[in-house]
C-alpha cells in the first residue's frame, strides 16, 4: 500500500515568541528607569538667593577611643565625663547631627557602649560606628 505523499512546506520562523520577550523585556526597563528618578516636587524655576544652602548634609562629630582609653572628640582630647556637655554644645538646635565612633578594636568594649550611651542622651543625635571593610 502506497502512502500519499505530503506537500513540501518551506521552513518557517516564528517570531511571534520572540516579539513577545523583547517586549516584555523593553517593559521591564522602561518601568526601572522611572523608578531611578527622584521625585522631589513638581519642575519649577527657583529663586536664587545668596544665603541659600545647596544641600542639608548632616553635621558630623567624630568621637575616637584609642587603644588605651583615652576618649577625644573630633581630635580634641577631652575627658569621658565631659563628653555629654560637649556633644550638646555641638549639637545646639540642629536636629540632625550624626555622631561616628571610631574605637579601637582593642579598646575596652565597656568604655565604648558607655560612650554610645552618653551620645544617646543627647536628643537630635544619630550613632554610628566605624568599620573598616575586610
Amino acid at each position: 500500500m502506497k502512502l500519499p505523499k505530503e506537500p513540501n512546506i518551506p521552513a518557517q520562523i516564528n517570531i511571534v515568541p520572540l516579539l513577545d520577550v523583547v517586549f516584555t523585556l523593553l517593559t521591564f526597563f522602561v518601568i526601572s528607569t522611572l523608578f531611578l528618578t527622584n521625585f522631589e516636587g513638581l519642575p519649577v524655576n527657583l529663586p536664587k538667593a545668596s544665603t541659600g544652602q545647596q544641600s542639608q548634609t548632616p553635621q558630623k562629630i567624630t568621637i575616637t577611643i584609642d587603644s588605651q582609653g583615652q576618649v577625644s572628640l573630633n581630635r580634641q582630647p577631652t575627658t569621658f565625663d565631659a563628653l555629654t556637655e560637649k556633644i550638646r554644645t555641638l549639637v545646639g538646635s540642629n536636629q540632625n547631627v550624626l555622631v561616628v565612633i571610631n574605637a579601637d578594636e582593642k579598646a575596652y568594649m565597656g568604655l565604648t557602649v558607655s560612650v554610645m550611651d552618653k551620645v544617646r542622651k543627647v536628643p537630635g543625635t544619630k550613632l554610628a560606628i566605624a568599620t573598616q571593610r575586610q
